[in-house]
């Protein structure tokens, strides 16, 4: 079992509000899969599972990018009209992480999720959310994302 807690799963219902659940230790979000599924990049699939696998591959990527060298990495989780939520992963030895989840006044309907690395701008308004956090290794981390990436990869939905 895998020591860093973080896992971004789809809950059991239909729709796409308030269908999304981002655990990041002890702290809870719920956000909707609405823009993954209205993602129309050469990228992106028609199905949710396709789109959720393909947002984490890119989240892994750039975990892995971390690794040896440190730096900071933003990892978007929610989707909205006028903010968007992510996850800013900090290392500065390239092996441990600080994984912090905050929002940004970026607006989601300029970002393609299944592309977000080339699609989104800079973040630099970022706003932690207290209590939401945690530490793990680079490794942990990525090892974490894949297997929500597989997950969501296999599933039918």
């Amino acid at each position: 079992m895998l020591s860093a807690p973080l896992s971004f799963e789809r809950l059991a219902k239909k729709g796409d509000h308030s269908d999304l659940l981002l655990r990041l230790g002890t702290y809870r979000h719920t956000c909707d899969s609405y823009y993954l599924v209205i993602d129309e990049s050469p990228t992106a699939s028609r199905r949710l599972g396709a789109n959720l696998a393909r947002l984490l591959e890119q989240w892994r990527a750039q975990v892995d990018e971390l690794k040896g060298t440190g730096g900071t990495a933003y990892l978007p989780y929610d989707f909205s009209d006028q903010c968007t939520a992510w996850l800013r992963v900090t290392s500065t030895d390239g092996r441990d992480a600080a994984v912090h989840a905050g929002w940004s006044l970026v607006e989601a309907w300029g970002i393609e999720p299944s592309n977000y690395v080339a699609t989104s701008p800079e973040i630099t308004d970022f706003d932690p959310i207290a209590g939401a956090q945690i530490a793990c290794s680079l490794e942990e981390l990525s090892q974490c994302i894949a297997m929500n990436a597989e997950a969501h990869a296999a599933s039918r939905y």
